[in-house]
């Protein structure tokens, strides 16, 4: 699974329930108590999905969510507030869920699921154009054609794949992909992406951004 969540939530005995459950389930997740810091991690991170409460310090969850919005990342509100004004204005806003505190962890993960899955985002088959993915096997094929890619050319191509339309800054592809911190030498991630963009015919959709890094037009 090892999508990547960021939960917005300044209540830290809710955050924390919330990431022990999400984590058992197998999933990747990063804590934000206010929303100012959730829009740093946003900016410089790549996520799956945000689970965002309403009622934050620093910029409250509707701020927050416009902010998140021209990213494509799929957001579920995870909130108190019941009230049924309150859910219309997050449902119209663009939000794929609306949970009211209290609620079933069982049901969260339920709700996780769906909008991953809606997202083709936990599928064991991946489709951008004529590239198919089986995350399963780990196997690549354009036109139906098996492409030989090396461990770290697949990831960036899923990476890239789970976050199209979105820059994704150097550091942060690196950090994701080796699993290391990132040091300054972009040599090894550029050399990567290259090659994995000339086996998969993706030079006109993986472009570069322009002291940022890179981003998978689609």
């Amino acid at each position: 699974m090892n999508n990547a969540i960021l939960i917005v939530e300044d209540e830290k005995p809710i955050s924390n329930l919330i990431r022990q459950a999400l984590s058992d389930a197998g999933y990747r997740c990063t804590c934000a108590f206010d929303g100012l810091t959730a829009a740093d991690l946003v900016e410089n991170g790549a996520f799956d999905l945000v689970l965002l409460d309403i009622m934050l310090p620093g910029a409250d969850g509707y701020e927050l969510f416009e902010y998140i919005r021209p990213l494509g990342i799929p957001v579920i509100f995870l909130t108190a507030r019941a009230d049924v004004h309150d859910r219309v204005r997050g449902l119209r806003l663009g939000a794929e869920d609306y949970i009211v505190k209290p609620f079933e962890l069982m049901e969260l993960l339920a709700r996780v699921e769906t909008v991953l899955r809606r997202y083709g985002k936990n599928d064991q088959r991946v489709v951008f154009y004529d590239i198919e993915i089986d995350t399963l096997s780990r196997v690549v094929c354009k036109n139906g054609r098996p492409v030989p890619l090396t461990a770290k050319e697949y990831d960036l191509l899923l990476l890239f794949v789970q976050n199209k339309n979105v820059a994704l800054y150097r550091d942060r592809i690196y950090e994701k992909v080796w699993g290391e911190e990132y040091l300054g030498d972009s040599r090894t991630v550029d050399l990567h992406i290259q090659r994995m963009r000339k086996k998969l015919g993706l030079e006109d959709r993986l472009k570069a951004v322009y002291k940022i890094g890179y981003r998978l037009e689609g």
